[in-house]
């Protein structure tokens, strides 16, 4: 029997993935296997057909619900040619080029199919990890390298060391999966494509720090994540991966996903602890640090959804393989995200150390509207904007921050030369204004502010005092602010003025 792929993926189903699917089944002239798996990240080919062939899996894309019949008489269903037809997906340039650790297998499986999970690899991680000691299993992560991905980049291994030797009759993995940051979307693709990749990982996570309970908070914008999730979570038990006697192991580990409310604040870890504790997401006075005084006072160890996704890869082939790939101390791979106004956008997995100008011009194709790139903001709402002029600067930690950017949780929006950067500089206040919890006078005022005096600089009022004055602002909000909320919104501010200065003087002239 033929077997077909249809991404059931959210942003394939945005675009009609399944009124293709259901196309599909009512076209095809003879028996299929349909199934729906995750997206292989190239979005603008969404959405992609995939036909298992002895060649392999070939693509056909964008397909619409319309095209289906014709797609069918062609021969789509044994692998013919048609101007919709990609290929071998496999060896196109965007899959070829990757090096796919954490989506090693989104759009290959069925997120669901435990048999499927393992066929591809799934498991080994765990098995390892509980074939050995839990401080074993702490070295190989710090060993790795693996650093949060979540924005903050703080050593995994550390993490997970301090909640080993802290002290506690109960301790917790949570995942942060309330991916709030424009232009980042890899959390929720993981989730719907591969989520037995994460539930692996807080499970060998649960094995190293001694947790017995984990939580997967998500945010209530991903209803696909949330669905997909509890499936596969169901699936997990029913396989012995997860409750008592994990895989025939001493280690019990139950997982549970709460969903949040919206708040941005909440991808902050201690604002995300106070949500699952059934209150209003605030941020936390630290310390004490969540590593010791967590989720209900315990010691709890808090991952992003990409960091959790990393470990089974570690522990399946050791940590040194892992540390092997990228550079410096910005080691293994990152999910880079691409989006705004690029011609290809979508997600792409590889070491640490390309340039921005390989993502966004050679694999991303430049912009969507065919103008010149002006500016590309990466690492979210919060991060810097980069010109063309630096798009050489390699995309790590330490490279990005020596040129006052940030890596953040690897999104990079592209803006062609029609965006007004005032604008853009005043909106990085306004969201601040509008997204913070308000704890703290530097980020709850500093913001409200902020907007008033960008609007004096565009308007022509007394521009030199209220350039003074905003640099003066941004200082007090970067050293005086309780988390990176406030902390990081004067970085898009800071780096409009610096490399688009033109853009606020344009009332003057």
């Amino acid at each position: 029997m033929i077997t077909v792929y249809v991404p059931t993926d959210s942003a394939a189903v945005s675009v009609g993935a399944n009124e293709v699917a259901a196309a599909l089944h009512r076209e095809a002239d003879e028996p299929i296997r349909l199934v729906r798996n995750g997206s292989r990240g190239m979005l603008w080919l969404e959405p992609l057909v995939e036909v298992e062939t002895e060649r392999g899996r070939i693509g056909y894309g964008p397909v619409t619900p319309g095209r289906v019949p014709e797609l069918v008489r062609a021969g789509m269903l044994r692998g013919a040619d048609h101007e919709l037809c990609l290929g071998v997906v496999e060896e196109l340039p965007w899959m070829r080029d990757q090096q796919r650790l954490c989506f090693a297998r989104v759009g290959i499986t069925d997120p669901v199919s435990t048999s499927d999970y393992e066929a591809h690899g799934g498991l080994r991680g765990l098995r390892a990890a509980l074939a050995k000691e839990p401080a074993e299993v702490v070295e190989e992560v710090t060993t790795s390298g693996l650093r949060g991905r979540g924005g903050a980049g703080f050593p995994a291994g550390i993490k997970w060391n301090t909640v080993l030797k802290a002290e506690g009759s109960v301790k917790f993995v949570c995942c942060n999966a309330d991916e709030g940051d424009s232009g980042t979307f890899a959390d929720r693709m993981l989730m719907e494509g591969d989520p037995f990749c994460l539930i692996e990982g807080m499970a060998v996570a649960a094995h190293a720090v001694g947790a017995t309970e984990g939580y997967l908070y998500v945010r209530s914008e991903y209803p696909d994540a949330v669905r997909t999730l509890r499936r596969a979570i169901d699936a997990a038990y029913s396989a012995g991966w997860l409750g008592p006697g994990v895989l025939g192991s001493e280690l019990q580990f139950d997982l549970f996903v709460r969903v949040g409310a919206g708040a941005y604040i909440c991808g902050e870890e201690t604002s995300m602890l106070e949500s699952l504790e059934g209150r209003r997401g605030v941020v936390r006075s630290k310390p004490p640090i969540p590593a010791i005084t967590g989720l209900f006072g315990k010691p709890t160890v808090v991952n992003n959804v990409l960091t959790l996704a990393s470990v089974p890869a570690i522990l399946a082939d050791g940590g040194q393989a892992y540390a092997d790939l990228g550079v410096e101390r910005s080691r293994g791979t990152q999910v880079f995200q691409l989006a705004g106004n690029v011609a290809r956008g979508g997600v792409f997995e590889t070491a640490f150390g390309i340039t921005i100008d390989e993502l966004v011009n050679g694999y991303g194709g430049g912009t969507r509207s065919g103008r010149p790139v002006r500016a590309v903001q990466i690492g979210g709402p919060l991060g810097s904007y980069v010109p063309p002029e630096q798009f050489d600067l390699p995309m790590d930690y330490e490279a990005l921050a020596e040129a006052q950017a940030m890596l953040g949780h690897g999104g990079i929006t592209v803006f062609d030369d029609s965006v007004d950067m005032a604008s853009m500089a005043r909106f990085a206040f306004e969201f601040c204004a509008e997204e913070s919890c308000g704890k703290c006078t530097p980020c709850r005022i500093g913001a409200v502010r902020g907007v008033e005096v960008v609007d004096r600089i565009v308007g022509g009022q007394d521009r030199d005092g209220n350039l003074a004055l905003l640099n003066d602002l941004c200082e007090l909000m970067t050293d005086g602010s309780l988390c990176a909320m406030g902390g990081l919104t004067p970085n898009p501010v800071r780096s409009a003025l610096a490399h688009f200065p033109e853009d606020f003087q344009k009332e003057a002239q």
